[in-house]
């Protein structure tokens, strides 16, 4: 089957290459940067032979769901760019939300890039930065994995996929609402900068904890250092996570959130496991 990206979205700039497969949609995407092109274009690949995800952890990427990137080159200066994250969930939520007609809290977004469907994973994303050289562009590579038709197995937490709540749905409905609604939020986002820039980040803030899971919530946070436990209070000017714990708040920059009803599996790796993400 193939993608298709809306009339909308073209006439903003964006592009579509679409393959049946491939290693990986973001290192296409890098690769793509790194031979100079101007960005705004999108890879899609049927299936990902070497698909990863955070922390370089390996996925099994099999045909039926979506597997995605966006190359953007200077979208924004380096200490924006984890904003991008939040641009591109708030993005995928909208998609979701629309060809299925699931909205929060049973569709939330959970920190940092994961989107669930009643609690249970369906699709994450992948943030990647590079400057090409020292004093070249900013690349980023935006790598969405969405759970379409099949949700994997063996994974340490639940895992749903997209045909639960939609009988035949395709990656196409999803890969073109979410290339539509990627634009328009990316646009909002810069524009919201350019008018406040003191808090360009407030927006966007604002709307991605509206569709949060977990906020008031203990939570969990699995960290290189070690577990932490404590209340999820929200997000930072920068997309930090609030953690209060002993009376004392800590920012978090990353780490792998687990809920209650989600730590009879937090003692699993997660390493180890396959899922359909990218």
């Amino acid at each position: 089957m193939i993608v298709r990206l809306s009339p909308e979205t073209e006439s903003a700039g964006y592009r579509l290459l679409s393959l049946e497969a491939t290693n990986s949609t973001n290192d296409d995407a890098l690769q793509a940067a790194r031979s100079g092109d101007p960005g705004q274009i999108w890879i899609t690949a049927a299936e990902q032979l070497a698909g990863r995800g955070r922390h370089g952890r390996q996925w099994s990427s099999p045909p039926g769901n979506l597997y995605a990137s966006l190359l953007l080159i200077d979208p924004c200066d380096t200490p924006s760019a984890p904003q991008l994250g939040f641009v591109a969930g708030l993005a995928l939520h909208e998609a979701v939300e629309s060809v299925t007609g699931v909205s929060a809290p049973r569709l939330s977004l959970k920190w940092p890039n994961d989107l669930l469907l009643d609690g249970a994973k369906v699709s994450g994303l992948l943030l990647e930065g590079h400057r090409l050289q020292p004093d070249g562009p900013l690349a980023i590579v935006i790598g969405f994995g969405v759970n379409v038709a099949f949700a994997p197995t063996g994974t340490p937490y639940p895992a749903s996929a997209l045909q639960a709540v939609k009988s035949g749905l395709n990656r196409d409905e999803i890969f073109r609402a979410l290339s539509s609604a990627f634009a328009r939020t990316f646009s909002a986002w810069r524009m919201s900068a350019r008018m406040n820039a003191s808090d360009s980040f407030g927006a966007i803030r604002r709307l991605w904890l509206e569709r949060a899971a977990g906020v008031g919530q203990e939570v969990t946070l699995r960290l290189p250092s070690g577990d932490k436990m404590g209340v999820f209070k929200g997000l930072d000017r920068f997309g930090r996570l609030q953690l209060k714990s002993d009376d004392r708040m800590e920012l978090i920059d990353a780490g792998d959130l687990y809920f209650p009803n989600l730590l009879h599996d937090i003692a699993k790796p997660s390493a180890g496991s396959k899922r359909s993400q990218i």
